[in-house]
């Protein structure tokens, strides 16, 4: 049974139809890359799928719950989790609190005052966890404003891992960032990503990241689902080609 699974998915903005009837399943442990051009509606998609935005028509569907219409906070404590293309970091605060922070936020228990002692030290423990994962342990107490834009990015994938999720959105994780830094970058995800216990939905320009991570890929073009396979199979399509691979070979 899929993890995640939309069916007939639109959303629409008045007369503007950003996703239009998107199909889309998810298998336990895949990681699946969202691709597309400016516009194509790939970050509309990861909205309407964390209910920041409802759907216009269609159905979402996680661990073969329907999700379609829950509020944000009630989708992540089903256990999905996402980064955005804008940093959303605390930077005053160190990388652990952030991270702290993100963990505590998922937790049923994280507002009762007779449990502050344990659940401040179970999200510092789940905290620096993700900081290993990320290899982000030795900025544990450095602001999150003092780190490096490349280091900014991982910090919010830590935070988003820290929520202990099972479905993982993950929207441009590099961008704007050096050839090096990307490098650094897929070279962390795909180690976290080897232990197979995540289910990961990438946004991404960068084609090294997507060939190079993805198991299968979506191309949205105007809204619409246009490929979905085997990065191999998808790289060679003819539409896709024409939409936005630009005759990449």
């Amino acid at each position: 049974m899929p993890l995640l699974e939309c069916r007939g998915v639109s959303r629409r903005f008045g007369g503007l139809t950003a996703i239009d009837s998107v199909d889309l399943a998810v298998e336990p442990g895949e990681v699946r890359a969202l691709i597309g051009p400016n516009g194509a509606g790939k970050s509309t998609l990861f909205n309407v799928i964390t209910g920041v935005l409802p759907p216009t028509d269609g159905q979402i569907f996680f661990d073969g719950a329907r999700i379609t219409g829950l509020p944000v906070h009630r989708i992540i404590q089903q256990g999905v989790a996402r980064t955005f293309q804008l940093t959303h970091l605390f930077p005053a605060l160190t990388a652990r609190e952030n991270v702290r922070i993100a963990a505590q936020a998922r937790r049923s228990d994280r507002w009762r005052p007779i449990a502050g002692g344990r659940v401040f030290a179970a999200t510092r423990r789940i905290a620096d966890q993700a900081l290993e994962q990320l290899r982000l342990s030795a900025f544990a107490d450095t602001r999150a404003g003092m780190l490096s834009h490349g280091n900014q990015r991982l910090l919010e994938i830590a935070m988003a891992v820290a929520q202990e999720p099972r479905l993982l959105l993950l929207d441009e994780p590099t961008q704007g960032l050096s050839v090096e830094e990307t490098e650094q970058a897929i070279g962390i995800l795909r180690d976290m990503l080897a232990k197979g216990n995540l289910t990961v939905i990438l946004v991404e320009h960068d084609m090294e990241v997507v060939f190079g991570l993805a198991d299968k890929i979506v191309v949205l073009h105007r809204g619409r689902v246009i490929a979905n396979g085997p990065p191999a199979d998808v790289k060679a399509n003819e539409e896709v080609q024409r939409a936005y691979l630009g005759g990449l070979q």
